[in-house]
């Protein structure tokens, strides 16, 4: 036995029993009074429940720089008998965690992948007509939204499906573009940006709520081991030989700006958030 046994063994531990812990009923997370005319930022989820694994930006946009967050429902899961119960189980998540949230119809859009992009272009045309108006209503300081490449047919559908609502939207709209990942790693990331515990216990506590979901696979349990990983991902964000920050937990992104009709770089190499500065400050970049 070395110390490396007992590390692994309490590591594992800790995992079963977070497998086992209560899922939703927590009481709402304390959250900032926001200004009337606070700055929204959307998350374009592709499912229930990512507004929770990706959502630590958003949630340190909320709790520091006083940023409205509303996460749009793009889909809400492909079982039909499930729909009506996954928005309520993203409903309390929501709430948990002091998002808004906007549906996008009554069982959300259908079939947001690809293929119903290349096959089906009247029916993608009314399903962006629906995220340019999400985009015209709340007029967006950020969005957030899968990568190109995040392995998932929906999620890859939602990137494409913001991609062309904001190609239909006038010239003279901006808004910071936040590429997100989960299924697939981008292989050009810019921004890491640390989780905190309390941050990470309460995107968990708000994840517990998508009970359908967890009780069939408990990945919310799996959630700080890939955050961690992301950390081990440093050189990728950072440049080969980088330095790795002293970040336990840490979500990836990818951040460029929307203006002028494209899609345009804010900055140079890579960027480390750390706890210790404003998430705020990322969108005061020219």
């Amino acid at each position: 036995m070395t110390p490396y046994h007992k590390f692994t063994e309490d590591l594992a531990r800790a995992v079963s029993e977070a497998k086992k812990l209560p899922l939703g009923g927590h009481k709402p997370a304390p959250r900032p009074d926001l200004a009337f005319d606070a700055p929204r930022v959307l998350i374009f989820s592709p499912h229930p429940d990512d507004e929770c694994i990706i959502g630590g930006l958003a949630l340190r946009l909320m709790r520091e720089s006083r940023m409205n967050i509303i996460n749009v429902a793009v889909t809400q899961g492909s079982n039909p008998t499930r729909q009506a119960a996954r928005f309520e189980e993203l409903e309390n998540a929501c709430h948990y965690l002091g998002f808004g949230l906007a549906a996008t119809g009554t069982n959300g859009l259908e079939k947001i992948n690809p293929k119903t992009r290349a096959e089906n272009p009247a029916h993608w045309s009314e399903c962006v007509s629906v995220i340019v108006r999400l985009l015209t209503e709340h007029q967006p300081r950020a969005i957030l939204f899968p990568h190109d490449a995040d392995w998932n047919s929906t999620h890859i559908g939602t990137h494409h499906l913001v991609m062309d609502a904001l190609k239909r939207m006038p010239v003279e709209f901006e808004c910071y573009a936040v590429e997100t990942e989960f299924w697939g790693q981008m292989s050009t990331p810019n921004l890491m940006v640390e989780i905190t515990p309390a941050d990470l216990a309460d995107l968990l506590a708000a994840l517990s709520f998508h009970v359908g979901e967890v009780k069939r696979n408990p990945y919310h349990a799996l959630v700080p081991a890939w955050m961690m990983d992301n950390v081990r991902r440093a050189e990728v964000v950072g440049g080969q030989g980088t330095a790795a920050p002293d970040f336990t937990f840490a979500t990836n992104y990818r951040l460029r700006k929307w203006s002028q009709g494209r899609i345009t770089n804010v900055f140079a190499g890579g960027k480390f958030l750390s706890k210790a500065h404003d998430a705020g400050e990322l969108f005061n970049e020219r």
